[in-house]
């Protein structure tokens, strides 16, 4: 299983990109504080990079902004590259299914979120909830 469950801030505004197909592509890393303070007292952070898809990558760009705090759920992916120097570079990202808007460019104050899916989840979920069935209250035995 691969999945990921992120709280954090923006490190910078998010980049909305198109591929040549049309696709809509945002990026953006978050800074996730760490549970434990260092041996100096203080709490470090992990700088995660983000990416986003399609209409939630057109979503994220139009709310999110440096600073905004967000929730990320997806999964992580990694892949490599060769650097003009000749060496291989090494990238670790959470390629996000769904983002929750804790606060926003807009002003919303923490709480006051709203949470954005990504299309592939909605219909499953969609179907999943189609194809629960009524149960009769009276037969259970609580």
């Amino acid at each position: 299983m691969n999945k990921v469950v992120l709280i954090g801030n923006l490190t910078r505004d998010p980049e909305l990109q198109t591929t040549n197909g049309g696709v809509s592509v945002c990026r953006f890393a978050l800074a996730v504080t760490r549970r434990f303070a260092n041996s100096d007292g203080e709490r470090d952070a992990d700088f995660i990079n983000i990416t986003v898809w399609r209409n939630l990558a057109e979503t994220c760009h139009k709310y999110l902004k440096k600073g905004s705090k967000c929730a990320v759920i997806g999964r992580i992916q990694t892949s490599s590259y060769d650097a003009p120097d000749g060496s291989k570079r090494y990238t670790t990202d959470v390629v996000a299914d769904e983002v929750e808007f804790i606060s926003t460019k807009n002003g919303g104050e923490e709480g006051e979120g709203a949470t954005f899916t990504a299309p592939a989840q909605k219909a499953s979920s969609k179907k999943e909830t189609a194809e629960l069935q009524e149960i009769d209250d009276d037969s259970l035995p609580f």
